[in-house]
């Protein structure tokens, strides 16, 4: 461990370059996380005299990162946030005045759909438990585009909606990615 927190200091030390070249590194801005299933195993690193503090979860990009890599804060905080926007959806589908089906179905892919693969690949990578907290989201999204009833089966939802299963969209992504991947 004190090899690999050599190196990362030494990684971490470039404020003669960032001094150089008009940059700064904030200690009150920058935390370090150890991705390890072990405890008692965070490095002390620093910038400058100031000690980096060692957090459990922080969020990069939108993409809450934990440290044993589960990404279940992170699929909570998903599905929390689009069981809110998931109201709009209720909202517009009311039978006398609301959207059509295919308009209440783009709505959804915008709003909510986009949200769910942003990241997908990611933390696509968590256990298959996890992954699926956010399926029932997408039922019920799917339930209220069609008008179908809560008793409906999930697979005739997804035939009538044009839509796929989250797991295999998740794959066809990541499948996406990696071939942009690999042609650059």
């Amino acid at each position: 461990m004190h090899l690999i927190e050599r190196q990362l200091q030494i990684a971490i030390n470039i404020l003669t370059w960032c001094k150089h070249n008009g940059h700064t590194l904030s200690p009150s801005k920058s935390c370090v996380v150890h991705f390890c299933r072990k405890r008692g195993l965070d490095p002390d690193l620093y910038i400058g005299n100031q000690l980096i503090p060692v957090v459990n979860e922080v969020r990069f990009l939108g993409i809450i990162f934990d440290r044993k890599l589960t990404f279940l804060s992170h699929i909570r905080y998903l599905r929390k946030r689009c069981e809110r926007l998931l109201n709009i959806l209720k909202v517009l589908s009311n039978t006398s005045w609301g959207a059509d089906r295919t308009s209440l179905l783009r709505i959804y892919e915008s709003v909510i759909l986009s949200r769910i693969d942003y990241g997908c690949v990611v933390y696509g990578s968590a256990c298959a438990s996890n992954l699926k907290k956010i399926d029932p989201l997408h039922h019920s999204a799917l339930r209220i585009c069609s008008g179908a009833f809560r008793t409906s089966p999930i697979d005739s939802l997804y035939v009538e909606c044009f839509q796929m299963p989250l797991s295999l969209r998740r794959q066809k992504l990541s499948i996406n990615y990696y071939f942009k991947v690999m042609s650059v």
